[in-house]
């Protein structure tokens, strides 16, 4: 589960205990605005961008390059995006620009660009990017 109001991630099973104890607002922030509409989601990760939170900006980014929540699908914006979050400390952003740059999706293909992308993330903890 994804909270946007704070950009952290819970599993299903803390969700579902947390809603057991009555808990119905963010386990995190403990905001209890919850986006109606995909606009609504939208703004609120705005918000976050505003702000400067790597997280948010990389998620912004994943949903350019998907096309979701209503925005139009935009490669180029979501490796610029990516590249802004992974300069403020975003791992997943360093694995997102490996992907990028490796299948030459958004940039020019360059497979050791992404090989090297892959490579920061793995040294930072990113799992996936040690394969």
């Amino acid at each position: 589960v994804f909270n946007v109001c704070c950009m952290k991630r819970i599993c299903n099973g803390c969700a579902i205990a947390s809603k057991k104890r009555g808990m119905s607002d963010c386990p995190f922030c403990r905001s209890s605005y919850t986006p109606n509409n995909d606009a609504d989601e939208v703004a609120m990760i705005r918000a976050r961008v505003e702000k400067k939170d790597p997280v948010a900006i990389n998620i912004l980014g994943e949903k350019y390059f998907f096309g979701k929540l209503g925005l139009r699908k935009d490669t180029r914006r979501a490796v610029r995006l990516w590249t802004e979050a992974a300069e403020l400390g975003s791992v997943q952003a360093l694995y997102e620009l490996g992907v990028a740059y490796y299948e030459g999706v958004g940039v020019r293909e360059d497979k050791t660009k992404g090989a090297k992308f892959w490579a920061k993330a793995a040294v930072r903890g990113h799992v996936e990017s040690r394969y």
